[in-house]
This record gives C-alpha cells, structure tokens and sequence, in this order.
C-alpha cells in the first residue's frame, strides 16, 4: 500500500515538473515588462502586464491575420482528412483479402516515412498549388491521412456487420449505410484523431515555411517570420504572449473533446 503511494507521488511530481513548470514559466513571463522578462525564470511579475503584451502581439504581431490563415488551413485540412479517412477505413476493415491488406500497410505506412519536401515542392508548382491555400491543405491531407485510418479501421472491425446488413435490407445504399450506421459510432476516435491531427497543423512551421513561401500566414509561421525580423527579438514577455494567445484554440478543442480522447485511443487499437 505505501509503495504504491509513494508511486503515484513519484509520478505527479515529475508530472508537474516536465509540464507545470515550463507552463507556469510562459505564463509569468508573458505578464511581465520587457526589463523583467530578459532572462526568463520563474519568479512573479512586480506588474502584472499580461493584457497589454496580449494588445501589443495582436496589433504589432499581425496576429488576426494569421489566425484566420492557420483556420484556413487547419479547418478543412482536419474535415478532409477525416472524411476520407473513415471512409477508407471502412472499406479496409470490411475487406479481408491479401490486395486489401497490402492497401492498409501502404496507406499506414505514412506513420514512419517522412514525406520528401523537395518532392512536394516539384509536384505543388507544376500544377500551380505552391504558395496558396489548396496546396497547403492538399498536403496536410496527405501527410495526416494515415493517422485517421490507422486510428478507425480497428475501431471499424469491432462494429457488427449485422448493423449495415439490416439497413441495407431496408434499401439503405452504401453511403447511407456509411453515414446513418457507422459514422455516428466513430465518434470517441474521430474526436482523438481530430485532437492530433489539429494539434501538428496548428502548430506546423516546417511544411508552411517551404510550400507557402511567404505568400500566405499562419500562426507558428508568423510569430517565426516576426521574430526573425527583429520585432519579438528578445522580447521574451511577447514571444509567450503570443504563444498563450496561439495555444488557446487548442486548449479549447482539448476542453471539448477530452472525454472521447481515451475511449478513442483504446477503440482504434482492438484489432
């Protein structure tokens, strides 16, 4: 019993070290002045300035902008990748043949092959998508893809066949099978896979940098462009004012959904 304990203690203080400790450093850095937050450390603010740094980033720091840019990205990127996921997924996991097997190890297989940068980068202005929107999405889609099957096609092999049958017996057709049957049920992981797959494009600064090219914002690219100019340069109180402002969708989105994460987790790994 008291070794048990001493285990759960052991786990929530290097819990609180690795994740409350940098987070409650962002958090006091961001409220201080600039004379204060030259070093970052731990220690409180003497003023609290937390609401005029958060005014001076979204002024100065072009932030609006760049918060509709990363909503323009990110909002169909995750609705395509996991439309067509699901829809995958339930084809896959229906299918038992060698031909299908093979499909769903080359459509997984995007989980440990890092995609070719130059490679995208030749395709993307060949067919004239680099720098814009579409192609950004086209990629996020691409890359993201293999999570959202790998995440519903267990979950999919655990749904009884007996369901799609009654309501094709009742002349449901394959799509109305789909959306009617299955999809309400994949929920819990489609919420887990949206969790993931939202938190890599919103915070995403490597593809971004190189297929936009500096033709379009989002927010990681932009706090990256702004602080390389010079203007956050140092200016470590509104470097963390930005990043608190730029986390804050996503901490929203974890409220939301963090009900369905494990069950989802748990549902997409019975085989």
């Amino acid at each position: 019993m008291m070794k048990d304990t001493l285990h759960k203690i052991l786990v929530i203080l290097v819990t609180t070290c690795f994740l409350g400790v940098p987070l409650w450093m962002v958090i006091v850095t961001a409220g201080k002045s600039q004379a204060e937050a030259v070093v970052p450390n731990l220690s409180l603010p003497t003023h609290w300035q937390l609401v005029t740094n958060f005014k001076t980033v979204l002024v100065q720091g072009r932030l609006g902008n760049a918060f509709l840019g990363s909503l323009l990205v990110t909002v169909p990127s995750v609705f395509c990748a996991l439309l067509f996921g699901a829809l995958a997924s339930w084809v896959l996991a229906r299918r038992s043949s060698r031909l299908t097997a093979a499909l769903y190890s080359l459509m997984i297989s995007g989980l440990i092959l890092p995609p070719s940068v130059v490679t995208i980068m030749m395709l993307l202005r060949y067919m004239g998508l680099a720098g814009t929107a579409i192609g950004m999405i086209c990629v996020y889609v691409g890359i993201y893809l293999s999570i959202v099957i790998f995440f519903i096609t267990g979950f999919v092999r655990t749904i009884p066949v007996s369901l799609e049958e009654s309501a094709r017996i009742d002349g449901a057709h394959p799509l109305g099978v789909f959306f009617r049957i299955i999809f309400p049920l994949l929920r819990p992981t489609l919420a887990s896979a949206t969790i993931l797959i939202v938190l890599y494009i919103w915070n995403d600064v490597f593809y971004a940098l190189f297929i936009l090219s500096g033709k379009m914002d989002t927010l990681p690219l932009n706090l990256y462009n702004v602080a390389s100019a010079g203007l956050h340069l140092n200016n470590w109180h509104l470097m963390f004012a930005y990043i608190i402002l730029m986390t804050l969708p996503l901490l929203t989105i974890f409220a939301v959904a963090q009900k369905h994460i494990i069950s989802g987790i748990t549902g997409g790994a019975v085989k």
